[in-house]
C-alpha cells in the first residue's frame, strides 16, 4: 500500500521531468534552426540599420555619420522620380496583372483535358530563371527585328518602341513581370477553387451566368483570404521590383523606369556608397511595414467574414 501511494505521490513529478525533457530535446532540434534563420535573415538587417549611420564603402574604415545618409537620399532629385516609377509599376501591375490569374484559375478549373498540360504551361515561366525570362522577353520587345513587331507588321501596325520611349517603357516592363510571375499564382487560385463546391458553379452557369458574374458572386465571396493574401503579396514584390527595369532598360528612357531598388542598386555599386544604399533600404523596409499592417488592419474584418 505504501508503494502505491508513493508511486502516486511521485506521479506529477515524473511528469513535470518528462514535459521538460521532451521540451529541452525540441529546443535541441529547434537550435540549428533558429541560428541560421537568425544569422541569415536577421543579422543582414541589424548590419543593414547599422550601415545606415556610417559612412563606408566596406574597404575603407566606417565613419559615424549619424543621419546625413538619410538626409542625402531624401534631398536627392531622383528619389521622388524612382517612388512616382515604383508605384507606377506596381498600379499597372495591379490592374493588369492580379485579374488574370484569376480568371485563369476559373477556366483552367472547368476543364477536363488535358488540364495537367495547361497547368503546366502556365506554371512553364516560374520556372525559368528570372534573368532568362528578362533577356527573352528584350529580344521580343527588339525595334527592327523583335517578335512583337514582326508579329505586328504582318497585319500593317508597327514598329512600336517598345522599351526606347518613355510612354511604352514601363508598361512594357509590367507586361514581362505579368507573365512571369503570373503562373504561381494561378495555381495556388486553382488550388483553392478546388474547395469550392461545384454545384454553385454549375447553378450560376444554368442560369446563365458569365464568366464574370461567376466571379464576382462565387468566386470572390470564397477565396476571400486567398485573394487578400496574394495581394498584398504582389504589393510587396511590384514595390521591390529590379530585375526588369536593370536588365531591360537600366533606368531609361531619360529615367522612366528607375525605381527605388535600382536606385539603391547605383548608391551601392555604382557610386560604392553601402550606408546611402543602407540607409535607403531601411527605409523602403519601414515604408513596406507600415503598407502591410495598414493593409491587415483594414482587411482583417474582410477576410474572416
Amino acid at each position: 500500500m505504501s508503494k502505491t501511494a508513493d508511486e502516486t505521490k511521485n506521479a506529477p513529478s515524473r511528469t513535470v521531468r518528462r514535459r521538460l525533457h521532451n521540451d529541452v530535446v525540441a529546443l535541441a532540434f529547434l537550435l540549428p534552426a533558429l541560428f541560421c534563420f537568425g544569422y541569415f535573415a536577421w543579422w543582414p538587417v541589424a548590419r543593414g540599420l547599422e550601415l545606415s549611420f556610417q559612412q563606408t564603402n566596406l574597404v575603407d574604415p566606417a565613419q559615424w555619420v549619424g543621419l546625413r545618409n538619410f538626409q542625402r537620399i531624401l534631398d536627392d532629385p531622383l528619389l521622388a522620380t524612382a517612388v512616382q516609377n515604383t508605384l507606377l509599376f506596381a498600379g499597372l501591375a495591379l490592374v493588369i496583372g492580379f485579374p488574370l490569374p484569376l480568371l485563369l484559375a476559373v477556366q483552367m478549373s472547368t476543364l477536363r483535358r488535358l488540364a495537367g498540360l495547361y497547368r503546366y504551361l502556365v506554371y512553364l515561366p516560374v520556372m525559368l530563371p528570372p534573368v532568362v525570362g528578362v533577356l527573352l522577353w528584350q529580344m521580343f520587345y527588339e525595334p527592327d527585328h523583335g517578335l512583337f513587331n514582326t508579329v505586328l507588321g504582318m497585319v500593317g501596325l508597327g514598329p512600336y518602341p517598345w522599351l526606347q520611349s518613355t510612354h511604352s517603357a514601363m508598361f512594357s516592363l509590367v507586361l514581362e513581370a505579368t507573365w512571369a510571375g503570373m503562373g504561381s499564382a494561378t495555381l495556388i487560385y486553382l488550388a483553392a477553387i478546388t474547395r469550392v463546391p461545384p454545384e454553385l458553379y454549375e447553378a450560376a452557369e444554368t442560369d446563365g451566368a458569365r464568366i464574370w458574374r461567376r466571379i464576382w458572386h462565387i468566386t470572390f465571396p470564397q477565396l476571400r483570404g486567398t485573394v487578400l493574401l496574394l495581394l498584398l503579396l504582389q504589393l510587396i514584390g511590384t514595390l521591390q521590383v529590379f530585375a526588369e527595369p536593370y536588365l531591360m532598360t537600366d533606368g531609361g528612357p531619360e529615367n522612366a523606369t528607375v525605381t527605388v531598388l535600382l536606385l539603391i542598386y547605383r548608391y551601392a555599386f555604382v557610386d560604392g556608397d553601402y550606408g546611402a544604399a543602407s540607409a535607403m533600404s531601411m527605409l523602403l523596409a519601414v515604408a513596406l511595414s507600415l503598407l502591410s499592417a495598414v493593409y491587415l488592419w483594414t482587411t482583417r474584418r474582410w477576410s474572416t467574414s
